[in-house]
């Protein structure tokens, strides 16, 4: 298309159709456009794991307290930002690793039944208040006999919850340790917490320590 249009004393002709580079640029434009727009919105297959992250990976920071208090008890302890530790049997704990696996659970140590804790309200009514090494509940092994295992707090704050389920079915710990067989649910300060994170190990030195792929 062309405009004529006076200059001086003459008549000229200007196109006003657009150059083969500028076309193409235009047209090429919105393809690359579309293009880093699919990068930028869709992964890269080839970066993605092999499996999706579990819940307690995406949700909790995971610690763990190594030979606690007695060789081979090793114990998980996973914290979600808002405070609350999960408290269970790391997958190298000795009652674990032993022929028959977990057999029972007994949350009735000494002059308190933990399993009767009823905590409510904000604050917490009724919650008891533990220690890093106050006893949360003895498993029982195949061969264990008296001498059950006695699974600790390790960290000081008030005791919310039990996991109940652990008496009816005590194989959770067996085919599902960190999740539906954790033991209890502990509610630190973040003053007492700070103290109690130096005596633990992040998951990666867990690992090491453990020799674990």
């Amino acid at each position: 298309m062309t405009e004529t249009v006076k200059s001086g004393d003459d008549y000229v002709s200007i196109s006003l159709s657009k150059s083969p580079l500028k076309r193409q640029f235009e047209e090429e434009q919105p393809e690359n456009e579309e293009d880093e727009l699919k990068r930028l919105l869709l992964p890269d297959v080839s970066n993605l794991p092999l499996s999706p992250p579990s819940s307690v990976e995406t949700n909790f920071v995971r610690y763990f307290a190594i030979d606690f208090m007695k060789a081979g008890h090793d114990q998980y302890v996973y914290r979600h930002a808002n405070g609350l530790c999960v408290i269970g049997l790391a997958q190298t704990h000795v009652a674990l690793q032993a022929e028959g696996g977990v057999t029972s659970v007994d949350f009735n140590v000494g002059k308190s039944d933990r399993s009767e804790l009823k905590v409510s309200g904000k604050r917490k009514k009724n919650a008891q208040h533990f220690q890093p090494n106050s006893i949360l509940c003895n498993v029982h092994t195949l061969h264990s006999g008296d001498a059950p295992y006695i699974v600790r707090c390790c960290v000081k704050g008030p005791l919310l919850e039990v996991n109940n389920k652990l008496i009816e079915k005590p194989e959770l710990l067996n085919t599902s340790a960190e999740r539906d067989g954790y033991i209890a649910i502990v509610m630190p300060r973040p003053g007492d917490w700070l103290k109690i994170k130096e005596s633990l190990v992040s998951y990666d030195e867990f690992k090491k320590l453990r020799n674990l792929s």
